[in-house]
């Protein structure tokens, strides 16, 4: 049994709760917040909720740490730091820092000797492993990646923490001349900001 300890109970610590919990191979075995953890109130049932203070004191209850904090601060910060007592896995996506925040978290892991995971989310992740399975069935092929219509949660809370904001949703929508360009196989060039939209209200 896979004993799972979750950094951050947001959407996606409630998410990571959920997934824990379809498989039998793993248990969630303890939940790290920095909020007070009298005052969250968790899914699953007789998993204690500790304060983020306090997690080096649960490492050896813990076999892989899934931290689910914001790629914008949290992330940079965490997972080097947590990797040097546990086995972890991060969702990092913003794709230009990703080199450096690898080499950061390779650091750590190799001095402390525990395996260190980043970016495995949606993208980074899941449709980075479609996209190499497309390529590897059509090398000679093209791919596209457009986002929306819908809620960047990343991209959201990025916006939120900008100083005098007191709340954001960040859309991002594709541009539809994009898409019918693609869709009739004219197979363009389409720069990111060509294929869609974003705003922030």
């Amino acid at each position: 049994m896979i004993r799972i300890g979750i950094l951050g109970y947001g959407n996606l610590g409630r998410g990571v709760e959920y997934a824990v919990s379809q498989n039998e191979d793993m248990c969630l075995a303890a939940v790290f917040t920095r909020r007070d953890p009298s005052s969250l109130k968790i899914v699953t049932e007789n998993v204690p909720v500790y304060n983020v203070k306090d997690a080096a004191a649960h490492a050896s209850e813990i076999d892989v740490l899934i931290i689910c904090g914001g790629s914008a601060n949290d992330l940079p910060v965490q997972t080097p730091e947590f990797v040097k007592l546990f086995n972890v896995i991060d969702s990092f996506d913003t794709h230009a820092r990703i080199p450096e925040h690898f080499a950061n978290v390779d650091k750590s892991a190799k001095e402390s000797g525990k395996v260190g995971i980043i970016s495995i989310g949606w993208d980074p992740g899941l449709f980075s492993l479609m996209r190499l399975l497309g390529n590897a069935v059509l090398p000679q092929g093209a791919d596209y990646t457009f986002w929306g219509k819908g809620v960047s949660q990343g991209h959201s809370d990025a916006v939120r923490r900008v100083e005098g904001v007191k709340n954001a949703k960040q859309y991002t929508i594709p541009v539809e001349s994009a898409l019918a360009r693609v869709r009739s196989g004219e197979n363009p060039s389409l720069p990111q900001e060509r294929s869609t939209q974003e705003s922030a209200l």
